[in-house]
């Protein structure tokens, strides 16, 4: 299998996921995001290729519906899905999702940068 270089930034977060397998549907955990797909694991077997629906309930109480997401890898019972069809809806909602992610993590990194560690002190009786 060819090296490839995700086209987006994946996300961790671990959020409940519903999916159909024509008349049954499975139920699972997303554990990475990105703007174009999905990590999750799921109780109903899927195949490289298969194109599914998923339905995606966010931390921040959102649910995402994807109309239509083709299972580009599996390993064992985790498979990665990337977004092919979504509601302009779903798509505000993740991508307002995203982008409060990435300015938590800027924040996170800018304040590690700037803070001075709590167990440095000067010495000052030489």
């Amino acid at each position: 299998m060819p090296f490839l270089i995700r086209p987006s930034r994946r996300f961790p977060m671990c959020c409940p996921v519903t999916y159909q397998c024509g008349p049954f549907e499975g139920h699972g955990i997303v554990w990475n995001l990105s703007l174009t797909g999905w990590r999750f694991s799921g109780n109903l077997p899927l195949r490289i290729g298969e194109v599914r629906s998923l339905t995606v309930n966010l931390p921040t109480q959102e649910t995402l519906y994807v109309a239509a997401g083709i299972v580009r890898w599996m390993r064992g019972e985790e498979y990665g899905v990337e977004t092919l069809v979504m509601d302009d809806e779903s798509r505000e909602d993740m991508e307002q999702y995203v982008c409060q992610r990435v300015e938590d993590n800027w924040i996170a990194v800018h304040a590690r940068r700037t803070a001075r560690p709590h167990n440095q002190e000067v010495d000052r009786d030489f």
